[in-house]
This record gives C-alpha cells, structure tokens and sequence, in this order.
C-alpha cells in the first residue's frame, strides 16, 4: 500500500487540487457557455469528497478534466502533484475512474476483463496475478472469474468496473454516479465498497445527485448547480451555516437562491 504523503508539519498534502476551473463551449448565438465557472477545491488522502447537484450542474464535466478528458478552458487543477494539462500520462497513472457506465466486455470474462485492465498498466505479470486474486477475494468476486461480459447481472457488472478502476492501486478514485439505475442492495454494496478504499487511505471524489449517498458516505461536500460551487463542508457544518433541518433543505435553499439571483441566467452544460 502506498503511504500517505505529508508536509513539513505531519500534515496530509492534498491529492487534488483544483483552482479557478473553468470550462465554457462556445454558442453561436450566445456566446459562451459555461459547464464549469471558476471552481476551487482540494481532496485529502483517506478523504471522500462529494459533488452533489442535479443533472447538468457541471459534476461530469469537473471530473472529465480531472481524468484528463477534457482540458480546462481557464484555472489549474493538480491530481497526486500532477497538472492535468502539462502531465496528462501522469495524472492517468494514478488515478482509477468509475462512471456510471460500466463499459464491460460481453466476450470477456471478468477476471480475463480486470487483467486486460492490469496489462495495460503495466504491471508485471506476477505481481498482477497475485494483485487480481487479493482483489477478486477482497470484493467477493470469485463467482464471476469465468462468467462472460454477456451472462453477467448488473451488480456483477459493478463489482467488475470496481475492479479495474482499482486494479493498478492508485493512490486517487473517481467514482461519477456510480449507484445511478441500480437496485438498492447493489448500490449498498458499491457504497460499501468505496468506504472500504477511503479505510485504504484512498483520496476519493465521489459525485452524485442523492442526499442519502451524501450523508452516509462523504466526508465534506460541494453543492454545485449551473456550473458554480455554492458550498463547500461537511454535512453537519452546512446545516449549520444555513440554517435548515438537513442537507436536502441546504441543497434547494442554494439552487432556489441562486436561480433567483440569476434569472434566466446561463444555460448550464454538462453533466
């Protein structure tokens, strides 16, 4: 296991770093569009950072930056010390990214699909075996080792995309919706799952749209709506600075309030 990089001081050092981001597209007859507006934040390592908004509040977008996807239009963001725009190969190293779309092979098996994942990492083949038998044991899988792309269920699907987001031990995770159309036994176990990687020291960022998945899994969070961040905490401390019952009540005063103040405003973009 990787250890947890510190300061001077003994503090973590943060394992991503985000400045300024933004993103716009440009609109013929509008101009431009901004998907992301000047977002700053920071994740710790063993820390689960969420972004919770609604669809189009500028979360996929962020994190497709942050993976290396799509490049900033303005604004500097750092993954595990690494720019994003000037050492893209880097950041890839050490980050694994979950989406919501697993993506799984139907003509390969899981263990055949995690392997591939660890080649193309290049991890000795060894010690990528021996990685692969800790990782089936550790998430349960040895029921779908020989079960085909094709024949799996939607949690198997899951636990296989887990799997090799998570193959080449990266010390950053990026989970975007990863619980979105699944049942609620498969979502508890995704959840399960990712709170045993932060036990790991993991720096995770974790987006999603579902107050409960906020309450019981992040460490602080960011609402974000049109692109913009409107608040930064933890769930206790953003209750406590607005002034409502829950996060749920916090997170329609903000949006409620922000409308209100724009308008019609710029169409936001993304996802």
């Amino acid at each position: 296991m990787r250890t947890t990089p510190r300061d001077r001081d003994g503090y973590a050092v943060s394992m991503i770093q985000v400045e300024q981001l933004t993103k716009d597209f440009q609109d013929l007859t509008r101009g431009p569009v901004f998907a992301l507006d000047h977002v700053s934040f920071e994740v710790r390592p063993g820390e689960i950072f969420g972004l919770l908004g609604p669809n189009g509040a500028g979360k996929t977008t962020c994190l497709r930056i942050l993976s290396t996807v799509l490049k900033p239009t303005y604004g500097t963001a750092h993954v595990a010390g690494y720019d994003v725009v000037r050492q893209p190969e880097r950041v890839r190293a050490n980050i694994g990214f979950m989406s919501n779309n697993t993506g799984i092979y139907d003509r390969m098996t899981g263990w055949e699909m995690v392997e591939y994942y660890g080649r193309l990492y290049g991890i000795p083949e060894p010690q990528l075996q021996t990685r692969l038998e800790e990782i089936f044991n550790a998430l349960k899988m040895n029921d779908v080792r020989e079960v085909l792309g094709s024949k799996m269920s939607t949690g198997m699907k899951q636990k296989v995309s887990i799997a090799r987001t998570i193959v080449h031990d990266p010390p950053v995770l990026i989970f975007d919706e990863p619980t979105s159309g699944l049942d609620v036994l498969v979502a508890r176990a995704v959840l399960e799952t990712i709170a045993s990687l932060k036990e790991q020291g993991k720096c995770i960022i974790f987006s999603t749209h579902i107050m409960r998945e906020v309450e019981k899994l992040c460490d602080r969070v960011a609402i974000i709506h049109r692109g913009q961040i409107l608040a930064t905490g933890t769930v206790d401390e953003l209750v406590q600075q607005h002034g409502q019952p829950d996060i749920e009540d916090v997170f329609f005063k903000l949006i409620r309030d922000l409308e209100q103040t724009l308008g019609e405003g710029r169409p936001a973009v993304g996802g």
